[in-house]
């Protein structure tokens, strides 16, 4: 079971960061991909998708974290970056495109870190749900 914890914290924090990636180079694969490909992939799915594996994967990461270490701050924070990744995700009709990707950046970012402070508080307390 402890291993999970350090599984979980480890592929929220890649996902985070495949947002952030997705948000900052899928445009420009996309306009390079119309030449050769026959299909075009949809942007909404892929948020929706995007968004649908983070929030469980981080919610259970950071709720075994919460439930290991007892520091709610980090919980707090990986909420707050959630909410703002799914507002980011929710309102991208009205917002303009570079603050949607800001937002979407930024609350990728958030719970990314959340995800390292969750792993961090671990190694210094030398816990052993990660061995």
């Amino acid at each position: 079971m402890y291993k999970t914890q350090e599984n979980s914290d480890r592929f929220a924090m890649g996902i985070s960061m495949a947002c952030v990636i997705h948000c900052f180079f899928a445009p420009s694969l996309i306009v390079m991909s119309y030449g050769f490909l026959s299909f075009s992939v949809d942007s909404e799915i892929v948020h929706l998708v995007l968004l649908l594996t983070t929030i469980p994967i981080s919610l259970f990461a950071l709720g075994l974290g919460y439930k290991n270490h007892k520091v709610l701050l980090y919980l707090l924070i990986g909420i707050a970056g959630l909410s703002v990744l799914t507002v980011a995700f929710l309102l991208e009709d009205v917002f303009s495109q570079p603050l949607e990707r800001f937002m979407t950046s930024l609350g990728a970012s958030i719970i990314a870190l959340s995800h390292f402070k969750n792993y961090k508080k671990c190694k210094e307390i030398q816990c052993n749900c990660h061995d």
